[in-house]
């Protein structure tokens, strides 16, 4: 059986009663039986935040930053942040369902697959906050973008 996933945002009589009428006509099977899970909506952060981090700290860190005596990309300090920033566990106020940080590959090496993608508005900003922070202990002066 093969069943595609659905989502219904529970804010009017319509949404439940669209929901109700799916479960209603649901297949039952014993053995590959469906599985419905009811939890808190969470807002999904918008493209703008993740064009702000990369005009902004991004870019201003990248500009100005030396540590060692070497300056890097943005898109390397954008890799070594979720390195070292993003949730190492699921987190449900800070990342979105199927959030995970590492994987393995076939050769069992950890490997990063968070992704700034999976994380709430709340995980975003705490995101930006602390790149803020890491540039500015390296004296970087922040652009604000008009």
């Amino acid at each position: 059986m093969n069943f595609a996933k659905r989502k219904f945002e529970l804010r009017s009589e319509q949404a439940r009663q669209s929901a109700i009428d799916l479960i209603r006509n649901l297949p039952l099977c014993e053995s590959k039986p469906l599985m419905i899970t009811v939890e808190a909506f969470k807002k999904q952060r918008g493209l703008d935040a993740n064009a702000l981090m990369w005009a902004g700290p991004l870019k201003d860190i990248s500009e100005q930053a030396w540590l060692d005596g070497r300056q890097y990309s943005a898109e390397i300090w954008a890799h070594y942040f979720k390195e070292q920033l993003l949730p190492d566990e699921f987190d449900d106020e800070l990342c979105l369902s199927g959030y995970e940080k590492w994987a393995f590959d076939p050769a069992g090496n950890r490997v990063l697959t968070g992704s700034t993608t999976k994380l709430t508005v709340k995980g975003m900003a705490q995101h930006i906050e602390a790149i803020h922070a890491f540039g500015a202990s390296l004296g970087v002066i922040y652009h604000t973008k008009e």
